[in-house]
């Protein structure tokens, strides 16, 4: 288990994360939602002993991450929004490459990166130069690389970035399996990219967890929140100059503009079964 414990980080005295609190346990695909710029990375970045926390502590196992220091980062996976790449390497000779950093044996290394090529489906492609890739292709790289020598920790910030519809599926099909007893850590603002995977979500806004259950605890915390109206587009912009923070759906029926208030506005009716975490995301952070 990883546990944070009144986590405080602040950059030239300003507070950008504030006494976080929270527990997260093996076996568990955990969403981090929040607005950029909310404090994802930088929470991510203190788990991974990237950046130092200015107070608190976070231990797994009982144990303060800072103490365990190389027994702890072995145990992680770490694929960053934003990886650095030799870009003349090869897919398969940047892996080599990174399993030689972490220590893996050459013939298990080997192995390793011919079957996680294979699961990322970059094998046909496994010996051109990364600077040939699109960004997806260099997504599923960074994937790769994380998953090296099977780390009982798996941290992902923005996985899905520039992956198209298809690749995003698989790509949550293949976290998902990921989860047996480990700890997933899945950082995104496109809440439709963990809604289905994560036991979990974390709700993150400027610097403090506001929220902390499953999706469905989530959406039933909203169910009188969210109240709809059909439209049609001309009348679109005047409803969100009114209401900023409204989400357009296209229904069977026709468009509906949806918004999420404490109290349902004139002409406006409560909305159905079908809410979803980005209603969540919509009353908890928009």
């Amino acid at each position: 288990m990883i546990e944070i414990k009144n986590v405080t980080k602040s950059f030239n005295e300003t507070s950008v994360l504030e006494k976080l609190n929270c527990k997260i346990a093996k076996g568990s695909i955990y969403g981090l939602v929040g607005a950029n710029g909310a404090g994802k990375s930088t929470l991510m970045n203190m788990i991974t002993d990237n950046i130092k926390r200015s107070s608190g502590e976070i231990l797994y196992d009982g144990e303060d991450i800072l103490d365990m220091g190389i027994r702890f980062r072995k145990k992680l996976g770490y694929m960053p929004q934003q990886q650095g790449f030799y870009e003349h390497f090869s897919a398969r000779a940047f892996l080599l490459y990174m399993a030689s950093i972490k220590d893996i044996p050459k013939k298990e290394a080997k192995k390793q990166v011919a079957q996680l090529l294979d699961i990322v489906n970059l094998k046909e492609v496994s010996l051109k130069k990364i600077a040939s890739f699109s960004g997806g292709m260099k997504q599923r790289v960074s994937l790769a690389q994380a998953l090296l020598g099977d780390p009982e920790i798996i941290i992902l910030d923005e996985p899905t970035a520039g992956l198209d519809p298809k690749e995003r599926i698989h790509m949550r099909n293949f976290i998902a399996e990921l989860s047996k007893n480990k700890i997933i850590i899945f950082a995104t603002h496109i809440v439709g990219d963990i809604e289905c995977i994560a036991d979990k979500v974390i709700l993150l806004k400027d610097g403090q967890i506001i929220k902390m259950a499953t999706p469905i605890e989530l959406i039933q915390s909203i169910e009188d929140k969210i109240y709809e109206i059909h439209c049609v587009k001309s009348e679109i912009n005047a409803l969100k100059k009114t209401y900023t923070s409204g989400n357009v759906i296209q229904k069977k029926s026709g468009l509906v503009f949806r918004i999420a208030e404490d109290v349902i506005p004139h002409g406006f009716h409560k909305a159905g079964e079908d809410l979803s975490l980005e209603d969540v995301y919509m009353y908890w952070l928009g």
